[in-house]
């Protein structure tokens, strides 16, 4: 499924609901459905900068693709973070660099987040894209 694919499918999955508390409880429940991280990746180090909450996020390079992990001490926080695994996980850094995450729009997340959920959701997609440049820097050396 191409990253695209991914979003189109979790606007559909929370177009079934116009009660934004439903669409809160749908993050919860995408959070609490998530496998929890392993606890020797709850670093300092996997923190993400710019969260309120504790979000800690691990990024691993395997043929080719960047497999996310991740784990919030919040609930809804958790399903964000959840729902971004969710569409980037298993993709290239190439495509994960390349996307444009409309789905947040389309959502309508950045209008219901309070504003330091929005700035933590921010720092989320920012860590992520940081991930996928690594990756990206480091396959363009071993190519060469």
């Amino acid at each position: 499924m191409t990253i695209n694919e991914a979003q189109d499918e979790a606007v559909a999955e929370f177009s079934d609901f116009d009660d934004w508390m439903d669409k809160y409880q749908l993050l919860i429940d995408l959070g609490n459905e998530q496998k929890p991280i392993d606890e020797r990746y709850k670093t300092e180090q996997n923190l993400i900068d710019g969260c309120q909450s504790r979000v800690w996020l691990q990024a691993d390079y395997e043929n080719g693709k960047i497999v996310f992990q991740a784990e919030s001490d919040a609930l809804i926080v958790k399903g964000i973070i959840a729902l971004l695994i969710k569409i980037l996980s298993g993709h290239t850094p190439q495509e994960i660099l390349d996307t444009d995450l409309y789905f947040i729009d389309k959502l309508g997340l950045r209008q219901h987040l309070s504003p330091t959920r929005s700035n933590g959701l921010l720092a989320m997609i920012k860590q992520i894209r940081m991930y996928a440049l690594a990756f990206r820097t480091k396959e363009e050396k071993e190519i060469k």
